[in-house]
């Protein structure tokens, strides 16, 4: 079979994770990368037997060889970089969130179907198998009718700094980054409904708390303590099929633990998929609690990324239906879009 020949566009952290999993895939090559700072790229590279640099992701997309490409850029650089691959001629994978806003998304996806190429939005949590278990409880009607969710991703002290936290390149802190993972993982699970409105808070009081000691976190490959978003958010979020998720995140609160859940509630039993897979239910005359078996390596970060690519290599080479269609991404960026201005308003935002 001839190898899907694949490009990269941002060499930072999570560019090595679409590597190493396209590295993984025989019938894939991967042949060019690019990133603005020309030494990390040249290290990514070499890191990862890449034979082609550039600096200008334009100038890249000019290779006629180059079949799709990875974009994992800062947020802002992601509606330019994929409309400019599409309109090259290249399937695009990009990261989440897909754009800094709902209408720069519609951009993105009304480019892949003109040009009649994929765009795949990066919910890599999609793939995990705790995922997939609890969607398959949830589709063979195991929880009943699902009415009420509850969501969050919760740090005590984890704002990355550099571009994430600064609101031109990332479009906002914790919500943009954080809670596209877990809104999505709920709107997935419950069948992809559409918003109908959603009223909100975020909150930005705390900073960045550099001079914290005795705890680690992760830093922004381009370290800043530069910071004008949210520490933290909560929203309640209404769906069109009657469900109603209650949603909170934080970069920076004065919380014990960091923590992240997913709960949801039907009329035949509850589910936690979060912090792990556990079902709550009635057998006989008696409440049940019951986990399914499953390995901790299946919902790995890296067993995740190695399912998205693969899933990415296979729709392009077989024109498997896509998962994550660029259109998910439209419909979450609806919801991120949402959860600012209501905070911004100090009203309840009704979506279109």
């Amino acid at each position: 079979m001839k190898k899907i020949r694949v490009a990269i566009i941002g060499t930072g952290s999570i560019s090595k994770l679409h590597a190493a999993a396209y590295k993984r895939l025989e019938c894939v090559e991967i042949i060019a990368c690019c990133d603005i700072n020309k030494d990390r790229a040249k290290e990514f590279a070499k890191k990862y037997d890449v034979p082609q640099v550039f600096t200008d992701f334009n100038e890249m997309l000019k290779l006629e060889e180059i079949d799709a490409v990875s974009v994992t850029t800062w947020n802002n650089v992601h509606a330019p970089a994929s409309i400019a691959a599409l309109k090259a001629g290249k399937h695009v994978l990009c990261e989440k969130p897909l754009a800094l806003n709902a209408v720069q998304a519609q951009q993105m996806v009304d480019t892949a179907k003109e040009a009649g190429k994929l765009l795949m939005v990066g919910f890599v949590r999609r793939f995990g198998e705790n995922t997939k278990a609890l969607k398959n409880f949830i589709d063979s009607g195991e929880l009943g009718e699902v009415y009420y969710a509850k969501t969050g991703c919760l740090r005590r002290w984890g704002n990355p700094g550099g571009w994430f936290s600064d609101k031109k390149r990332s479009g906002g802190g914790p919500v943009i980054d954080l809670g596209v993972h877990v809104i999505d993982l709920v709107r997935y699970l419950i069948g992809k409904p559409k918003a109908v409105s959603v009223s909100a808070s975020t909150f930005n009081k705390l900073g960045m708390k550099p001079n914290v000691k005795g705890i680690g976190k992760y830093y922004s490959a381009d370290y800043s303590e530069y910071n004008d978003v949210e520490d933290c958010a909560a929203a309640l979020i209404k769906f069109d099929n009657g469900v109603t998720l209650f949603f909170e995140t934080s970069w920076v609160q004065n919380i014990k633990k960091d923590s992240l859940y997913l709960e949801l509630y039907g009329n035949k039993a509850g589910a936690q998929m979060e912090p792990e897979l556990e079902l709550f239910e009635n057998k006989g005359e008696y409440l049940s609690n019951s986990k399914p078996l499953m390995s901790t390596e299946g919902s790995s970060f890296e067993h995740n990324f190695n399912e998205e690519i693969q899933h990415f290599v296979d729709c392009i080479a077989n024109g498997t239906s896509c998962l994550n269609p660029g259109e998910d991404g439209v419909e979450l960026m609806k919801i991120l879009d949402a959860i600012y201005k209501s905070s911004e308003t100090g009203y309840e935002v009704v979506i279109d």
